[in-house]
């Protein structure tokens, strides 16, 4: 399910505060990073760390990539990655710890109501949709795949017409993505453990972790040489050399080709390229006063009526006058292409028919994030495709020991996850610290 939390300060505002934006390149560096996200701010705090200097090109006014804690509405919700998963070992919760911010149990203590078609869902359909649910994971762990990487609909196919589509729904709240377009190999890999959360914003913790560093804003890289000694990045304000560059762009904008290499991607890397999609989790945040519709904090709406078309309304969240609504998949793309205001309509909609048509005069503004859209996203996080369950791996391989793709997408069973993001840059930037070295 979609996450639930409170979430008591925090401001997009900090994270540029924390970056430098100087437009020119005075002096070539060791190591150019592309992209202040999390992979991005975790190798350059490594390669740094060993002595090496270090640029970090973002092609945003901002630092954080797909974390963002937002407060455009006055309620401040995270936009993109909420939880610490994991926990136990993700990297995040030590950051967390010696920056002293405060993490907490992700712990949802409101109620949730689930409807069908704008009506709560009768007790009986209920407890199908329970016993549907239950298999995704039986079937998954139970599964022996051998080298047959079929899709997760393909897996599910078994439990019939009724209760696979109802199964594989689930998956849009996840990951994002329809059934049929991921991999069951590579979910069935996906590490597991204890979700935290990070009360003051998630958003505004990656964006602290990447003070002090060198990064220049509202740099889109352009142009990636690698046909000399080292590699030429070339973006509005100029080219700069370095020795290395990791490359931290999710997959989508890799895929999209905003960013041209010369010469183009080894056939080995697009390959892995080709392999990996992108979710299109996305979050519609609308401005809803709670006292004016008496309602309580901390509730949870389920829209289940249409698997096409499912979304989860979190409703004033830790009191806040704010709904949020989740949706994955192709319904998601269908609404970040027509908008935020249509996004808006289809949440207003969904709670009307939820709890009256008094909330249409109420809600208010809007705040879409739509990662779907976003030409510095392109999707939520990366989803290994049917058949291609060893990707990761292949996209993570150096290329001429001058380059290096990082990010969630090359994280293995950390994948999907800002945890996952820090650790492949982390391991990026040793790589690279030791090509350089030797």
């Amino acid at each position: 399910m979609p996450d639930r939390r409170t979430l008591l300060t925090g401001t997009a505002a900090l994270a540029a505060s924390l970056a430098c934006p100087a437009p020119g390149f005075a002096a070539a560096p060791d190591v150019v990073v592309i992209g202040a996200g999390a992979a991005g701010i975790a190798a350059a705090r490594e390669i740094r760390a060993a002595g090496r200097s270090v640029i970090v090109l973002e092609a945003r006014g901002r630092v954080g990539g797909r974390t963002l804690t937002d407060a455009t509405l006055g309620t401040p919700f995270e936009a993109g990655a909420v939880f610490i998963h994991w926990a136990e070992r993700n990297p995040w919760t030590q950051i967390a710890a010696e920056l002293g911010v405060p993490t907490a149990s992700e712990s949802w203590r409101g109620s949730f109501r689930l409807f069908q078609n704008g009506r709560p869902m009768a007790d009986d359909d209920r407890a199908r949709r329970r016993a549907a649910f239950r298999e995704v994971d039986r079937r998954l762990e139970s599964a022996d795949l051998g080298s047959r990487d079929s899709s997760i609909a393909e897996l599910l196919a078994g439990l019939g017409p009724g209760a696979a589509p109802i199964a594989s729904s689930g998956l849009l709240l996840s990951i994002g993505e329809e059934a049929a377009r991921i991999s069951a190999q590579d979910y069935q890999r996906l590490w597991a453990g204890e979700d935290r959360i990070v009360p003051s914003g998630y958003g505004n913790l990656v964006a602290r972790y990447g003070e002090g560093l060198d990064i220049r804003l509202n740099q889109p890289v352009e142009t990636i040489r690698w046909d000399g000694p080292g590699v030429a990045v070339t973006t509005r304000a100029g080219t700069i050399s370095a020795r290395a560059c990791i490359v931290t762009v999710p997959v989508g904008v890799l895929k999209a080709g905003s960013i041209r290499f010369v010469p183009e991607l080894p056939e080995r890397t697009g390959a892995a390229l080709a392999g990996i999609g992108m979710g299109a989790l996305t979050k519609i945040a609308v401005a809803l006063p709670r006292a004016r519709l008496g309602l309580d904090p901390d509730t949870s709406y389920l829209e289940a009526g249409d698997p096409g078309r499912l979304m989860n309304i979190d409703l004033f969240p830790g009191g806040g006058d704010i709904a949020i609504g989740y949706c994955g998949g192709d319904f998601a793309r269908a609404l970040s292409q027509a908008g935020p205001e249509a996004a808006r309509a289809a949440v207003v909609d969904m709670l009307a028919d939820m709890i009256g048509g008094a909330v249409r005069g109420l809600a208010g503004a809007v705040s879409f994030p739509a990662w779907w859209t976003d030409p510095f996203a392109r999707g939520s996080y990366s989803v290994c495709l049917p058949g291609h369950a060893g990707a990761r791996e292949a996209l993570a391989e150096p290329i001429a020991e001058r380059i290096w793709i990082a990010g969630e997408a090359t994280a293995g069973g950390g994948a999907m996850t800002v945890g996952g993001a820090v650790l492949a840059g982390r391991a990026a930037a040793r790589a690279t610290v030791a090509r350089i070295k030797a």
